[in-house]
């Protein structure tokens, strides 16, 4: 019997990936209730004051989406290699890269995607405009899929690892900073009514070299864990 084609393989990974998540909801919820927690409870240490919290809201709501993200990133790779998956996928007559770019898709879909249709109330909560409860939510499609692409490359480092949680947050928090700087930069840019379209700009443009380059990385990375 001939092998599946490369797009339907990327489609059953895609899929399976999504309905074991699924079923395990509670590794779906935790990184959403953190999300949610951290932004909900931010006015209550800092008080109520509109224009304070207009100011912070952008870098709080991208930072609090950045941990949420690498809090979720452990389940990545972890479950298909305890269970011989990975393997399976390595060996498979279809490139890994791509395979992997299917299960950073369903990690998004499951993370980021979330995390963006939260983000329009919980702005609202902290004095957001419309105007820049647009920017924040633009930034966020963008922005997200980026960790999400960049994390894969530092699950896949520590991928069997002792402590690899923290090793984790080591190697892809300073990929991530250019990304909250970007993305928290264009929202405030957006409050004092400058263009930020320079910001999302290279937002896409991260995206673009993120989308090309981390599953190459990232399967060379997990070739080399699997060794």
């Amino acid at each position: 019997m001939n092998p599946p084609s490369l797009f339907t393989a990327a489609r059953n990974v895609f899929m399976r990936d999504l309905t074991i998540a699924l079923r395990r909801s509670t590794d779906v919820l935790t990184p959403l209730m953190f999300f949610l927690i951290v932004v909900t409870l931010f006015p209550l240490g800092v008080g109520p004051e509109a224009n304070l919290l207009r100011t912070m809201a952008p870098g709080v709501i991208w930072v609090a989406a950045l941990l949420a993200t690498m809090l979720s990133l452990g389940r990545l790779f972890s479950n298909d290699y305890a269970d011989g998956t990975l393997e399976q996928l390595a060996l498979a007559p279809h490139p890994l890269p791509l395979l992997v770019l299917a299960k950073v898709c369903a990690h998004w879909v499951l993370t980021g995607l979330p995390l963006v249709a939260m983000s329009p109330l919980l702005a609202l909560q902290l004095n957001l405009e419309p105007r820049q409860m647009a920017t924040l939510v633009t930034t966020l499609l963008l922005g997200t899929p980026v960790l999400s692409l960049l994390g894969s490359i530092g699950a896949a480092l520590t991928l069997g690892l002792r402590g690899g949680g923290v090793l984790v947050s080591l190697l892809v928090l300073p990929l991530y900073t250019p990304i909250l700087i970007f993305g928290a930069g264009a929202v405030s840019a957006r409050a004092f009514g400058l263009d930020a379209e320079a910001h999302l700009s290279l937002l896409a443009a991260f995206l673009i070299l993120g989308a090309v380059f981390a599953p190459w990385a990232a399967a060379a990375a997990l070739r080399i864990s699997l060794d």
